[in-house]
């Protein structure tokens, strides 16, 4: 198998597989080999690999639907749940692609939950199909077969936390209304015995993607949003400033679509084309599509991926700014408490990440 990838990596041209910039047509072939092959992995005393319990709350859409399939590739991420809502499409939507996806991952075993059919606002939702397609997935719609999709309501949760009691992570890459929801329900200890929270959301010194100031995670609940950032701990933020530098490009899909032995070579390329043109209008000059939301999962097993900077987050929740997120990045910030201190990532290794996305989803 090492050999078989040392062939691989060495056969390609850099431009093939990694955004412009990264690297210098002359690196050496044992260069792709230290970066793709000698993977820094989380072990035990005993030499094991670790695994880390995740429950994700993901509304398929297409980078989400990346995140969900880079998580059920990995090995050291046991996915053991699902939250779906709307974000990206409808909720009813958001679930049917939730189950399409395990279903082609054989996964089925994985419980999806029904997440909130809107904002705590109450306000009317806009969807984007323009980037995600009208179904979610781009052009490409579920098969009829997936119907009658068993899913749990939000106690479900409590029970994931509870089975994994001080050893869950929650990895959340769509609108926080669903964590919202469980501190509104279950009182601000809803999530004492959770590990920490890992979310896609917010901009910091960057413009938003959604409105001048907002991310849309942040925009779109910004009451649910504050109150997260406020009663939740351990937070690890991921926001544009760095999820923007995810970029995957045409070339790697390609590569990955005709290579890939995973389930979900079928989808690689016809949803990665339409997610791409998306941006190629929206960001003049693009090399590539920016996938946001495998950038958390990815930097919880990969923890060299992302640097931080803790700060205490607050979002706006109404007016102008609506969904603004802010820290105080003053040499000398104001003294907060430490329990409202967050972990704000403030710069990616994009090298790293392009190298562990091909490496997973050419993980046979």
């Amino acid at each position: 198998m090492l050999l078989a990838k040392r062939n691989l990596f060495c056969g390609l041209t850099t431009t093939a597989f990694f955004p412009d910039g990264l690297f210098f047509s002359n690196i050496s072939c044992s260069y792709f080999i230290n970066m793709s092959i000698i993977l820094k992995i989380m072990v035990n005393k005993r030499g094991e690999t670790m695994v880390v319990n995740v429950l994700m709350i993901a509304d398929p859409g297409i980078d989400d639907s990346f995140a969900i399939m880079y998580a059920l590739l990995n090995r050291k991420i046991n996915l053991v749940g699902i939250v779906s809502g709307y974000e990206n499409t409808p909720k009813e939507v958001s679930i049917k692609n939730t189950a399409y996806l395990l279903t082609l991952g054989g996964r089925e075993d994985i419980p999806i939950i029904a997440g909130s059919a809107g904002p705590l606002s109450g306000k009317s939702i806009q969807y984007y199909p323009e980037i995600h397609g009208k179904e979610g997935l781009g052009p490409i719609k579920p098969p009829d077969t997936i119907k009658d999709v068993m899913v749990f309501d939000i106690n479900k949760i409590l029970e994931i936390i509870e089975q994994y009691k001080g050893d869950l992570v929650i990895v959340s890459v769509g609108r926080l209304t669903e964590l919202a929801l469980l501190f509104i329900l279950y009182g601000n200890n809803a999530l004492n015995d959770v590990t920490a929270v890992y979310i896609m959301g917010g901009a910091f010194l960057v413009p938003g993607n959604i409105s001048p100031e907002a991310e849309a995670n942040f925009y779109v609940d910004p009451l649910a949003a504050n109150s997260v950032m406020k009663k939740a701990h351990n937070i690890h933020v991921f926001p544009l400033n760095i999820t923007n530098k995810a970029i995957i490009t045409p070339d790697m899909i390609t590569f990955l679509g005709e290579n890939s032995p995973t389930p979900f070579k079928q989808l690689l390329i016809p949803a990665f084309e339409y997610y791409f043109k998306a941006y190629q209008k929206n960001v003049p000059g693009i090399k590539g599509a920016p996938f946001h939301d495998v950038v958390p999962i990815m930097a919880l097993v990969e923890p060299d991926l992302v640097k931080y900077i803790q700060r205490s987050v607050s979002v706006e929740e109404f007016g102008i700014a609506k969904g603004k997120s802010i820290a105080d990045f003053r040499p000398k910030p104001d003294v907060v408490a430490i329990e409202t201190v967050n972990n704000i990532g403030m710069d990616l290794d994009g090298q790293k990440f392009s190298v562990n996305f091909m490496e997973e989803f050419l993980r046979r």
